[in-house]
């Protein structure tokens, strides 16, 4: 396991659902501190600052740390756990699965569960279980067994899921890839940077509540008051069965992607045509992406002020807003060569010219 895979290991098994980062967070801190100068904002969003051969263009790096994952509701007299969830979750992915419980006694392991199907009318058979219709189950058989295990309503819940290096060891198998490899992005470049040459100030940032909102996004930009963004995210692959080619290109393997469009941002046009021609310039493959139906913490940071210019450059990925995702490393590998070079590119008058209409 060399480092990379180190890295994406501890950050995806790492608990940190939003709102309940503290545990990535630390990890996150660990790696940053050797980089550069640590600062947090009063979410939780960490900050690592990097000066290069200026103090401007000021160049944000944003993943968040959050992974979706549930809360405690309401503890039934029987034993039974309801939850909210916390970030999207499609229903059909949910049952039968492992969580655990981060209590003030330590992890409590359940899983999610629903009325049996040897119980249900042959038409209920047909539907599909609701998240409000199902439970988290930890072996007990009342609610005091419950408490007496530490829980408590309002405590996260996080899935359950080891990072796995698959069959070509080319490809990883684990939860939170969003955006964890954002994270891993952000790090990687920052480290590959440390003795390379860079005419601008970097900032790594690691925000929280992506997934409820891109929250952390909105309270770390009041701090960094940047000149330039470049949101580090994960992508949405559709080389699956059953998803046609207009409906998503997008395909594991194909290089990182950019994304021309999603529901709450459209990029700066000519920080999309830099990323676009500096991949050509270094024969890096790269995809087109635009995703309709959800957005980045861009959507806060394109915002801020009078407007940031603005890009998304991201790592496909299967299975999405689930327990298990699959990533390839070659893409994770490209989008960080690509990265690396952007950030040279970025200096005051490129920036300034971003937005010379």
């Amino acid at each position: 396991m060399d480092g990379t895979t180190e890295l994406l290991k501890k950050l995806t098994e790492a608990s940190g659902v939003a709102g309940y980062e503290r545990e990535v967070r630390n990890i996150i801190r660990q790696y940053l501190e050797p980089l550069g100068e640590i600062t947090q904002d009063k979410l939780g969003s960490l900050i690592c600052k990097k000066k290069g051969d200026a103090d401007e263009p000021k160049v944000v790096l944003a993943g968040h740390m959050d992974e979706i994952g549930f809360m405690v509701k309401y503890i039934t007299k029987e034993g039974f756990i309801r939850f909210t969830p916390l970030g999207g979750w499609w229903d059909q992915v949910l049952l039968a699965q492992r969580v655990v419980i981060k209590t003030n006694k330590g992890d409590v392991i359940g899983i999610i569960g629903a009325r049996p199907p040897h119980l249900l009318s042959e038409e209920d058979r047909k539907k599909i279980v609701e998240k409000k219709d199902m439970y988290i189950d930890i072996g007990a058989v009342s609610q005091q067994e419950v408490e007496e295990a530490g829980i408590r309503v309002g405590d996260p819940i996080v899935p359950t899921s080891e990072f796995i290096e698959l069959a070509s060891s080319k490809t990883y198998l684990g939860k939170a890839f969003d955006d964890r490899v954002g994270c891993a992005l952000a790090i990687t470049a920052m480290r590959q940077l440390a003795n390379k040459k860079h005419p601008n100030t970097l900032f790594a940032v690691a925000t929280v509540q992506e997934e409820v909102g891109a929250r952390g996004a909105s309270t770390c930009v009041e701090l960094i008051d940047p000149d330039v963004a470049i949101i580090l995210e994960s992508d949405i692959a559709g080389d699956v069965p059953g998803i046609k080619p207009e409906e998503s290109p997008i395909k594991l393997g194909g290089g990182p992607t950019i994304l021309v469009y999603d529901a709450f941002m459209i990029p700066n046009l000519r920080l999309r045509d830099l990323v676009i021609d500096t991949a050509k310039e270094r024969d890096i493959p790269i995809q087109m992406s635009a995703v309709e139906g959800g957005g980045t913490d861009g959507g806060q940071i394109h915002i801020h002020k009078s407007g940031v210019p603005t890009a998304v450059l991201a790592v496909p990925t299967r299975h999405i807003h689930s327990h298990s995702t699959i990533l390839r490393r070659e893409d994770f590998d490209r989008a960080v060569e690509l990265l690396i070079a952007i950030i040279q590119k970025l200096n005051r008058k490129t920036v300034t010219n971003l937005t010379s209409w």
